[in-house]
């Protein structure tokens, strides 16, 4: 690896409901591409061994096979405060919700982005998928919560059978800045909890390795948003005063598994429970986690897509921590080189 190889490469590290963010804001190689999406092409493709570096800090033994992050870029115009490449240990991925809510808490935490102590700062970032933005809210300067306002969202498809090891299902597919697939885990003899995690985990491989080639999986918009990002599992968990409850676990890239409720999945689950009138316009979904961390989200209408499927702009709040900060390195002698992942 070249770029890592003689640098300490610092970090600040935050959790969203559990689940890290690694976000890496200085000492990057400049990535060809006037925007964040092209850059992505770029990191993908390796330019100035960036891709090296994600697995470097995301590999075992500085991350882990669950580990996330992201790499801070140029904006791709004056209206963004700043870009960023997300990133998990299979690659670079379009859309990351819990991922925006920690960069709007670290900006205004840092002073990147100037915040207001007594209200709710915008901080605008853009994103493979597009404009998103962090609305950051405090009280006399103590964080009070963060809401991702997500891209335009929308039901792909529903009741796609698929045929897994427990049997046929059927799924519902919905994007929110990626595609996701959702199933009923009670569908598959399932419950969303600690004590089943393997099965979750090997049941939401299968389910979205099935899809990820089919024709309603492929984004005719923009082909680079193609394929099944993840797959969410749910279950229904009844209804508070003014919404429903759901607890949910996303299995995205080849296996990872999300701590929280998945802002960008969740953004998909708006997508479909708006569609179907669970959730209405002034309503709230309670969106819980694996390990029980809660997000809440509602919904903007927004205008139609050309073949007239009706879109909304789901709004994710939850909150982000700073965990730590971190100075890693390679040295030259590490026959370990970038490290390693088990699942």
């Amino acid at each position: 690896m070249t770029h890592a190889q003689h640098n300490w490469i610092h970090t600040t590290d935050y959790h969203t409901a559990g689940e890290p963010f690694r976000i890496v804001h200085e000492g990057l190689p400049e990535l060809p591409g006037a925007t964040v999406g092209e850059r992505r092409v770029a990191a993908i493709a390796n330019s100035g061994g960036i891709d090296e570096l994600r697995q470097l800090l995301c590999n075992e033994p500085r991350g882990h096979a669950d580990m996330y992050g992201g790499f801070i870029t140029p904006p791709d115009d004056a209206g963004a405060a700043f870009g960023v490449l997300f990133w998990h240990k299979d690659g670079f991925s379009t859309a990351c919700g819990h991922g925006t809510i920690a960069l709007g808490v670290w900006a205004t935490d840092t002073g990147l982005v100037e915040s207001d102590p007594d209200g709710v700062t915008e901080v605008v970032i853009d994103v493979p998928s597009g404009r998103v933005a962090a609305l950051v809210e405090r009280r006399g300067g103590t964080l009070v919560g963060a809401t991702f306002r997500n891209v335009d969202s929308h039901v792909i498809a529903r009741d796609v059978s698929v045929a897994t090891s427990r049997g046929d299902v059927v799924v519902d597919l919905s994007y929110s800045g990626a595609i996701y697939a959702s199933v009923r885990a009670a569908d598959l003899g399932l419950t969303v909890g600690p004590e089943q995690y393997t099965e979750l985990i090997a049941l939401g491989r299968e389910i979205k390795w099935a899809l990820n080639e089919s024709a309603e999986a492929q984004f005719a918009d923009a082909p680079r948003l193609s394929g099944v990002y993840g797959t969410i599992l749910w279950d229904d968990l009844g209804r508070h005063e003014n919404g429903p409850i759901q607890r949910n676990v996303t299995v995205f890239a080849d296996g990872e598994v999300d701590r929280s409720p998945c802002g960008s999945g969740t953004g998909a689950r708006v997508a479909l429970l708006a569609d179907s009138g669970v959730l209405g316009a002034t309503e709230t979904l309670e969106h819980r986690s694996i390990v029980d961390t809660v997000f809440a989200a509602t919904w903007d209408a927004s205008t139609a897509r050309a073949d007239g499927t009706a879109t909304v702009v789901p709004r994710v709040t939850g909150t982000a921590y700073q965990t730590g900060e971190h100075r890693f390195m390679l040295d030259q002698a590490d026959t370990l080189g970038t490290g390693f992942t088990l699942r």
